[in-house]
């Protein structure tokens, strides 16, 4: 019911608009209330937080559907049902869940996700903001950049050194920082290739005053920010690699319209071998994409483990389709590819984004490498 709820908004709501998104870079405020209306911002967050609670699965159903529009809006609702929320829901204290996720599942509030730096982006351990206590409160100094919905967000999850010596394995910890906090402030706002209508901007932390109890986990809690920053990194792979596989859905049914419609030397293009080949290869890899997503989420939501090797999987292997997929819209479009008039320019430019955030193929292939190593002569699930 609620994957026929999402693709009736899809269609009726979100896709009309996507072109007009685009071009003013923003999403009405209105269809932002009717995502709120529909429960989208609070998709993961559990009911006893006035969240819907589905697994892992249903969230990647509602994202595949999601990705056939407008890449912004699954962005939108993404950050706070993924980065934004999952360190409170995995890691929070029952105070800080009852604080912060009420808010965040009902989309009053929306929330970011603080790792990447300068100097940190797929070293995530390099980072260089501190926090330091001083009496009742941390004081944080440092500065992120690449924040998806930072510049609109309540809440951020922020990740600062609280021990040099240790970094990752002891010494970084994850805060709940509120936009209201002292010497916390909104920096630049990218100016990105695509992705419009979803803003990217640097936070600043100008001795950042955030209270002992804003520790995710509490004080038992302090160095374990790494391990926090990785789990909540495992599951959005999978939603972002359900959310490739739609864009690339769609891609190909626009593909497979056009080339029935358009018509060269006498014929549509649809009867060329070279076409009926693309055609073959996007479904193909569509159906296999498919197949990965919906058997790793079901993994995740009936063993309750993190499936990393599963979801780094998931994560390579759909961002690279979806960019393959992309390429061969445009190339059967031809030359109305190229132009704006048409979504699949728009999806060329979006989708290549996805193999680069929330880590790079590069660091998947490194992490699945990893993963294989170390479970040798495991049976292969």
């Amino acid at each position: 019911m609620m994957v026929d709820t999402v693709r009736r908004f899809v269609k009726q709501d979100l896709e009309p608009i996507s072109r007009q998104v685009e071009e003013e870079d923003r999403i009405p405020e209105d269809v932002v209330q009717k995502m709120r209306d529909l429960g989208l911002f609070g998709l993961a967050i559990p009911e006893e937080y006035h969240g819907l609670g589905l697994g892992c699965l249903g969230e990647c159903l509602v994202y595949e559907e999601m990705g056939k529009a407008n890449a912004c809006f699954r962005t939108r609702i993404g950050t706070n049902n993924g980065i934004g929320s999952q360190g409170i829901v995995l890691d929070g204290t029952p105070e800080q869940k009852s604080r912060y996720l009420p808010k965040l599942a009902s989309g009053e509030w929306i929330g970011c996700f603080g790792l990447t730096e300068p100097e940190a982006g797929s070293d995530a351990a390099n980072l260089k903001t501190t926090a330091e206590l001083d009496g009742d409160h941390w004081v944080l100094n440092g500065r992120k950049h690449f924040i998806t919905n930072g510049n609109l967000a309540d809440v951020a999850t922020v990740f600062a050194l609280t021990d040099r010596t240790k970094r990752a394995k002891g010494g970084i910890t994850a805060f709940i920082v509120e936009k209201t906090f002292p010497g916390f402030y909104v920096g630049t706002i990218e100016r990105k290739m695509g992705m419009r209508g979803s803003h990217t901007c640097e936070l600043i932390f100008d001795n950042c005053q955030v209270p002992r109890e804003n520790v995710i986990g509490g004080e038992a809690n302090i160095g374990h920010g790494f391990k926090t920053a990785m789990k909540i990194l495992d599951k959005g792979r999978l939603t972002l690699g359900a959310s490739a596989l739609g864009s690339a859905e769609r891609l190909l049914e626009l593909s497979v319209d056009y080339a029935k419609q358009r018509v060269q030397f006498g014929k549509p293009i649809a009867h060329f071998q070279a076409i009926q080949a693309m055609l073959a290869d996007m479904g193909t890899q569509i159906y296999a994409a498919r197949q990965m997503v919906y058997h790793a989420a079901w993994l995740r939501d009936t063993t309750g483990t993190a499936v990393v090797k599963e979801a780094a999987m998931v994560k390579l292997f759909c961002s690279e389709m979806a960019n393959r997929v992309a390429d061969m819209a445009v190339q059967i479009h031809g030359g109305m590819g190229y132009m704006k008039d048409y979504p699949v320019e728009r999806f060329y430019r979006d989708v290549r984004l996805t193999r680069i955030y929330e880590g790079t193929s590069e660091i998947q292939r490194l992490v699945i490498a990893r993963e294989l190593l170390k479970d040798q002569g495991a049976t292969w699930r």
